[in-house]
């Protein structure tokens, strides 16, 4: 490449390609995954029907409030570094980069969990096919889709999410159906939320422990605080996708526990056996559409996962090469990935991602899988350490934009419970953190303790390291010094 060349590719802009619908979709779908359509029925094998709603409604509240941090943010700025440049720019350098960093890994590693569990998926119908191959063949596909542009990341995560919502929608009008008695049999009633223990089994501690897997569940909702930097009009799409996108999670979320709650008992073996991502038979939504008399429930649900989990390293793919390339634009990453081609698609940021992906996967189809489950650990906590910047960053601009004498009615989206709202969130967030494994720390289970926890220390690590190389230019920010400047972009017709 010449130097004539290199200059042109580093002048390149993101193209602003998604629409509204897109960022909706990029939202809903970030949080519709496994963790619903398998994850829920553990839940309320552990917890009972009412201890699970009680936890998935506290973990939406607090998603409610980190989304509406994000909002006022995003609309403010909305650049593709998201959360890495907030960190940077609200808190201190040394923030923002390990936040930048520990949100790239993250989604690196989970495109390779994502590749994982595509073979299992696919070995339900195809069992003597290698997963290596499903691997290659989806991993090529979500390469192709997010090297095409924006717009074409935009569109096919717009049917992926498009093709779960209907999932879910048709679960839940079933199972309205089946719970007044009209379809499948007479009603339960509300004979499984008598049963034992229920409504609330195990008591506290169990509900406890649901909390925690109810925040896994919800993680993703962030990625379209990425997409705001490539958004035709941020400023009038981010509040929409905000102020709908919770509510339709919610309602999801909610109307699926309830409709397992009514119709099975958390005493089901099922539901428990559910929690197992390689038995798709086990989903509760296998089992209530079954219970409505859809003979081929197994490989409906098991098509609607394979299409979760593809959007899940859809996404994960566009939010970690949007993210490397914002840090190589800012200079916290090697300028090799801040190169964009014609179509405004950071190339080398991509490569260099799916690469990442397909190492991890390689490290669980070699050898033990030692090295793979330890990368899956490392990652762990890294949504929650991203919603905590957030709700932190969002904090200290609310605060300095006043402090610096800016009115916030002239702000484009106002978070409307600030700051009650990001207090909230980050109590509950360090609450989840803190309760990852409790029961493995009273006991002294050193290896299950770094296990649940190692991705914290690792990101102080690179948070302090970084402090330390750099000195007093990565200080923390005080108010009157946090660069509160937004950006305004003029919608193309």
């Amino acid at each position: 490449m010449t130097q004539a060349d290199t200059s042109a590719t580093e002048t390149r802009e993101l193209k602003r390609g998604l629409h509204t619908r897109h960022l909706q979709m990029i939202a809903i779908g970030g949080a519709i995954g496994t963790g619903l359509f398998l994850g829920s029925g553990g839940t309320i094998s552990q917890a009972g029907p009412g201890g699970a709603l009680l936890a998935y409604a506290a973990i939406g509240v607090m998603v409610l409030f980190v989304m509406q941090s994000l909002g006022e943010l995003s609309t403010h700025l909305p650049v593709a570094g998201s959360f890495h440049t907030y960190g940077s720019k609200y808190i201190s350098p040394s923030f923002g980069f390990a936040m930048g960093w520990n949100y790239w890994f993250n989604w690196a590693i989970t495109l390779a969990a994502e590749l994982v569990a595509a073979g299992v998926i696919m070995s339900f119908w195809l069992p003597d096919v290698p997963s290596w191959i499903w691997a290659a063949v989806f991993l090529a596909l979500l390469t192709g889709l997010n090297f095409l542009s924006a717009r074409a990341f935009g569109e096919g995560e717009f049917w992926f999410s498009a093709i779960k919502v209907t999932a879910v929608l048709v679960f839940l009008v079933l199972g309205v159906l089946m719970i007044a008695g009209i379809l499948g049999g007479p009603s339960p009633g509300f004979s499984n939320w008598t049963t034992g223990e229920a409504p609330f089994a195990g008591g506290w501690m169990s509900i406890i422990a649901v909390f925690m897997i109810a925040g896994f569940s919800f993680q993703g909702t962030e990625l379209v605080g990425v997409a705001a930097g490539e958004s035709k009009d941020p400023r009038r799409d981010m509040p929409r996708a905000i102020r709908t996108v919770f509510w339709r999670i919610m309602l999801f979320y909610i109307g699926a526990i309830v409709v397992i709650g009514f119709l099975l008992p958390y005493t089901d073996p099922n539901l428990l056996a559910s929690a197992d991502k390689e038995d798709i038979t086990a989903s509760p939504f296998t089992l209530v559409f079954e219970r409505a008399g859809i003979a081929v429930a197994a490989s409906v649900m098991n098509a609607v996962i394979l299409t979760a989990i593809l959007s899940a390293g859809n996404s994960g793919l566009y939010a970690s090469t949007r993210m490397l390339y914002a840090m190589a634009k800012e200079g916290t990453a090697p300028r090799l990935f801040a190169r964009l081609n014609e179509r405004g698609v950071p190339v080398m940021a991509l490569v260099a991602t799916a690469f990442i992906g397909l190492f991890g996967f390689l490290t669980e189809v070699m050898g033990d899988g030692a090295a793979y489950t330890w990368l899956i650990n490392v990652s762990g906590l890294s949504g929650f350490i991203v919603w905590i910047g957030i709700a932190w960053c969002h904090f200290r601009f609310r605060r300095a934009y006043v402090h610096q004498g800016h009115d916030v009615e002239n702000l484009p989206y106002r978070a409307p419970l600030f700051p009650i709202g990001p207090i909230i969130a980050l109590v509950m967030l360090i609450v989840v953190v803190a309760g990852q494994n409790i029961e493995a720390v009273a006991d002294g289970r050193v290896l299950e303790v770094a296990s649940a926890y190692i991705g914290l220390p690792i990101f102080l690590l690179v948070w302090g390291l970084h402090r330390l190389i750099t000195g007093p230019r990565s200080r923390f920010i005080s108010l009157q010094d946090v660069d509160v400047d937004g950006l305004e972009i003029t919608p193309k017709a």
